[in-house]
């Protein structure tokens, strides 16, 4: 059984309290949403032109890891373009006339998130092509011989979608998306900022050096950032005066067991398990997965890609390998140790 883990991306079902904060702390114009600057000067042309003919945005495809913003931009897109938004994920769209309502009851101009749009069914995005080249939708009434199709009308709008696979999107769903873009891991800078603002929504008094340390454990990730800030925030508010600087953030890090790279017990655990095991051979996921306890998508999802990005692991064709960087954060001896790190 997993452990929830304080770096985990997404966001239980039960917190509810946490998930209005989350909403809370969303930004809501591209002048607000910090990073991305790549992404955001394009969406910002396709805006204005869209705005200037006076049409709809074409369809647009966020992808990248978790927690990196991808439905907060679906909330400023919306924003900036002056358009009501409907949200929605991939497994709650069970069936075509579940699409078909939500479809029906969109009006000009709105916008429809698509969050988890990797996991809708077959049957369902084969109704979601027509509807978004053609704003059309092909319906059956009866069954049996007396069946018929008949083909609706359907308002000008937008889907914006989110994934966090984009390879497991069908070809012919993926080919009708006219903005396909990655969002890409922050910087320190950009999450200190981020995680400065959060401070300032929550009515919580930061130094500048505390939010610098946050971002350093924070993952490159905004979602970890805000969540490692409450956490300190609390711990700041019953061991202090509710004033969140180093000595406190330092403390409460050491609490919640995240190191000075973000790892937390869940990430030393994994790459313990593969050094102690496996040592410099190869690892497959499913193999991984046994060891740690943990399911094969929750390490390709949530463990992976930091891992991945600060060169702790690395893909070769016979699986996961852990890497020299990686040996000497963890205090093990490496056979390759003493080579110079690429």
């Amino acid at each position: 059984m997993a452990i929830e883990r304080i770096v985990d991306t997404s966001i239980p079902e039960e917190d509810y309290d946490e998930q209005l904060i989350e909403v809370t702390l969303r930004p809501q114009s591209f002048a607000d949403y910090v990073g991305q600057e790549r992404l955001k000067k394009n969406l910002r042309l396709a805006i204005d032109a869209a705005k200037k003919r006076s049409e709809p945005l074409d369809h647009i495809l966020l992808y990248g890891p978790p927690g990196l913003g991808k439905t907060t931009m679906a909330s400023v897109i919306a924003h900036e373009m002056g358009s009501s938004i409907r949200v929605t994920a991939g497994p709650a769209i069970e069936r075509a006339g579940d699409l078909a309502s939500i479809l029906t009851n969109l009006t000009d101009g709105d916008i429809l998130f698509i969050d988890e749009i990797h996991r809708l069914s077959r049957t369902v995005e084969e109704v979601l092509y027509a509807a978004m080249e053609d704003y059309k939708l092909d319906i059956m009434i009866g069954k049996g011989p007396a069946a018929r199709s008949v083909r609706l009308d359907l308002p000008k709008f937008t889907v914006i979608g989110a994934t966090t696979r984009t390879g497991a999107l069908a070809a012919p769903l993926r080919d009708r998306f006219g903005h396909i873009y990655r969002l890409d891991f922050y910087t320190h800078t950009e999450i200190a900022q981020i995680i400065l603002r959060a401070a300032s929504i929550l009515g919580s008094t930061i130094h500048e050096q505390a939010a610098q340390l946050l971002s350093t454990r924070a993952r490159l990730t905004p979602r970890i950032a805000n969540r490692l800030l409450k956490r300190v925030r609390d711990f700041a508010d019953v061991n202090g005066d509710g004033i969140i600087d180093t000595v406190t953030t330092t403390k409460a890090l050491e609490l919640l067991e995240v190191d000075e790279l973000g790892l937390d017990a869940g990430d030393r655990n994994l790459l313990t398990s593969m050094i102690d095991h496996y040592g410099d051979n190869p690892v497959g996921l499913t193999t991984i997965a046994a060891l740690t306890g943990d399911e094969a998508t929750t390490i390709e999802d949530f463990y992976e890609p930091y891992l991945l990005q600060i060169g702790f692991i690395e893909r070769t064709p016979r699986g996961r390998r852990v890497t020299v960087k990686a040996y000497q954060h963890m205090g093990k001896t490496h056979s390759q140790a003493t080579e110079e790190l690429v």
